[in-house]
C-alpha cells in the first residue's frame, strides 16, 4: 500500500531511504563513546597534575594510545553526523547547504586527523 500522493509519484518525492542508516549510526557511535570516554578520560584525569613526561608515558602505553585514537575517530564521526543533521534541518538554500556540509566535513576531518596524529606522535615518538 503506497501512502504517496499522485503529485509525489510524478515528482519523485518521497522517502530518501537514508534516515534509518543515519539514525542507527548516530546511536551506535553514541553507545561506542560511553566506554571510550571513560577509558580516555580516566588515565588523563589520574595524571592531570603530573608533568609533561608523566603524561607522555601514559599515552605511550599501547592500550591508552589505541583508546585515544579510537576516541578521536568515533567522536569526530559522531560530531560530523550531529552537525550534518543540524545543517540539513536549519540551513536553507542549495548553495548555503552545500557550503555548510562541505565545511562540516572539512572541519571534523581536520579535527579527527589532528587528534589521531597527536596521539600517534606521542605513542611512537614521545
Amino acid at each position: 500500500m503506497a501512502y504517496r500522493t499522485d503529485r509525489q509519484r510524478v515528482e519523485g518525492l518521497g522517502t530518501a531511504k537514508d534516515g534509518t542508516r543515519e539514525w542507527v549510526g548516530q546511536r551506535v557511535s553514541a553507545m561506542a563513546l560511553i566506554p571510550l570516554v571513560i577509558f580516555f578520560v580516566l588515565p588523563l584525569a589520574r595524571h592531570l597534575g603530573g608533568g609533561y613526561d608523566e603524561m607522555v608515558a601514559v599515552y605511550q602505553n599501547p592500550f591508552n594510545a589505541i583508546v585515544g585514537i579510537l576516541f578521536f575517530i568515533v567522536i569526530t564521526s559522531h560530531l560530523r553526523h550531529g552537525l550534518q543533521e543540524v545543517i540539513v534541518d536549519y540551513v536553507h538554500g542549495k548553495t548555503a547547504l552545500t557550503i555548510s556540509l562541505l565545511a562540516n566535513q572539512m572541519f571534523t576531518g581536520v579535527l579527527g586527523v589532528t587528534g589521531v596524529f597527536s596521539i600517534a606522535k606521542i605513542a611512537f615518538g614521545g
